[in-house]
């Protein structure tokens, strides 16, 4: 029987302790993680490598078993491949966010009160965008409408702006005059945001958004640049086929730029309500046809960006119960041999509200080794587990590389 392989990508799950010594990590009641760290291999991972930021892109890229030093273009082409657009070398893409900003007496006063305008429904998005395509068009650039807050730009045979971007969800309750495009052609790019919202805040949807106590989507916000990503095929690199399962397009265009089968879930949501009944039985039936499958989950990240605990922790159980259980027992039924890999791409702490670059904590569980090695008792898969078991790899991609039994286990 062929063996398979899955990973449970639990975005931005890693943390940092609290006033009390624990993380959400700690918190979370998690069984199944806990006995598969038991009885596995529980280390930390360093996802980025020096010199780059913590950007899910980055991260990503390195847990799917790729050099990101080698091949990184930009986090917007990936999501660009997800939404269809074409693209050539020459173009250049953009991550648009529809964002809360503050009122003030002038616009570089305002500050970024909400990154995602309330995740603002595709439905409502979708019409914003289409009162804003012209705008964009007065100035070169062509826009689409993706889901929720996350849209995309593009410039066609530019090659680069040379424009120095801010994410919005590192500058959460900051003035966004210090975090305006800088650069290259940022006059462009800081004349849109500011004229979108001359647009966004009379607009019918941002209006009945604020009159139900939601934020308004009243700006948007460029970040993320890049150009037409090169990957080789995860078949080429591992010899695998493979499926990618995500509700984000970042982490879907990953999948198509690999070559992996990307399953689409209409009711996935990327938040911690997201559906994961229905991304659990697509990963099994990907299973069907496919070696590998990644399975990604966005809720931890997001609510660390909005410094919820109670939902992070949610997240993680979330996961546990409706996830990874399921999955282990379908593959424990099946009588095939597989092996489990569980990790975060990247922490991002409650407190700083951002990603954050330390090593995060990884197990791997491998139904032909189990038993072979003593078990761990009252053993805790989170970040003191991974720092007291002594692993450390240096790499990303070195995690997929031990699942496969590719690399040597520690």
């Amino acid at each position: 029987m062929t063996k398979k392989y899955i990973t449970i990508l639990c975005d931005g799950m890693a943390d940092r302790p609290d006033a009390h010594g624990l993380t959400p990590m700690d918190e979370a009641h998690k069984p199944v993680m806990d006995m598969l760290c038991s009885r596995g291999l529980c280390g930390l991972v360093k996802t980025v490598p020096d010199g780059m930021k913590p950007g899910s892109d980055v991260c990503n890229i390195a847990a799917l078993g790729y050099d990101p030093t080698e091949c990184y273009t930009g986090r917007s082409p990936l999501e660009a491949l997800s939404m269809g657009i074409p693209l050539t070398d020459s173009d250049v893409t953009f991550r648009v966010n529809l964002v809360t900003l503050s009122h003030a007496d002038t616009f570089v006063d305002r500050t970024m009160t909400d990154y995602s305008a309330g995740e603002i429904s595709s439905e409502e998005a979708s019409e914003l965008i289409s009162a804003l395509k012209p705008l964009f068009s007065e100035y070169g650039l062509e826009l689409y409408a993706g889901k929720s807050y996350r849209h995309a730009a593009v410039i066609r045979g530019s090659g680069s702006t040379g424009t120095e971007f801010t994410p919005p969800h590192d500058i959460q309750g900051k003035q966004i005059g210090n975090y305006l495009p800088r650069g290259g052609r940022s006059e462009i790019f800081t004349q849109i945001i500011e004229r979108s919202s001359d647009i966004l805040k009379n607009h019918p949807v941002c209006k009945a958004r604020v009159m139900n106590g939601k934020n308004g989507a009243d700006a948007v916000w460029f970040w993320g640049e890049g150009k037409k990503p090169v990957l080789k095929s995860f078949k080429e690199m591992f010899g695998k086929t493979a499926a990618v399962i995500s509700a984000v397009d970042l982490v879907k265009g990953i999948g198509f730029a690999s070559g992996a089968q990307v399953a689409q879930i209409p009711s996935a949501t990327g938040t911690v309500d997201t559906d994961y009944e229905a991304k659990t039985t697509a990963a099994l039936d990907e299973l069907e046809t496919c070696d590998y499958c990644f399975l990604h989950f966005e809720g931890p990240d997001e609510c660390g960006h909005q410094g919820d605990r109670k939902g992070k922790i949610a997240a993680i159980e979330r996961i546990d119960a409706r996830v990874l259980s399921p999955i282990l027992k379908a593959l424990e039924n099946s009588g095939t041999p597989f092996a489990i890999c569980i990790m975060p791409d990247h922490a991002t702490p409650l407190s700083v509200r951002t990603h954050t670059s330390e090593p995060v904590p990884f197990l791997i569980y491998d139904s032909e080794s189990d038993g072979k090695k003593p078990c761990r008792k009252n053993a805790v898969f989170s970040e003191k587990q991974a720092v007291s078991s002594g692993v450390s790899l240096p790499h990303g991609r070195d995690v997929i590389g031990i699942l496969f039994g590719i690399s040597e286990r520690p």
